[in-house]
């Protein structure tokens, strides 16, 4: 797909849109591989010169997201895309997988996903 202003538009109101949706903060987004090189390394460190290769990569210890565009062929596999990216920053210890693929489709139906609250031992010790 081609990114032009209305694209990106479209794109980050709609990462608001499922962020609040996943009670998770908005991230960062990033749509071009000149945008993931332009950050600092120490951020995009890992997936820094490979990102051009995935549809998307996600950043979970600086809350950022890239979304390759320009790979993407269709606007079906965008939004798919899109929510992948956001689960796995809802869901940061869930590994790819059955469980992980319903979730994304899940949110692609418009499930809200209540705050991650770490668990806690009830007695307080």
């Amino acid at each position: 797909m081609k990114l032009d202003p209305d694209l990106r538009l479209t794109l980050l109101e709609k990462v608001g849109i499922y962020s609040n949706r996943f009670s998770i903060a908005e991230p960062k987004v990033l749509l071009t591989t000149k945008e993931v090189l332009n950050m600092p390394k120490a951020m995009t460190e890992g997936r820094r010169t490979s990102a051009y290769k995935y549809y998307g990569v996600s950043y979970l210890q600086h809350n950022l997201i890239f979304i390759n565009v320009r790979k993407i062929p269709d606007e079906k596999t965008l939004e798919n895309t899109l929510v992948h990216e956001l689960i796995h920053l809802r869901f940061p210890y869930l590994a790819h997988g059955k469980r992980f693929n319903k979730l994304v489709r899940q949110g692609l139906r418009g499930k809200t996903f209540l705050p991650y609250r770490k668990k806690t031992n009830p007695s307080g010790i």
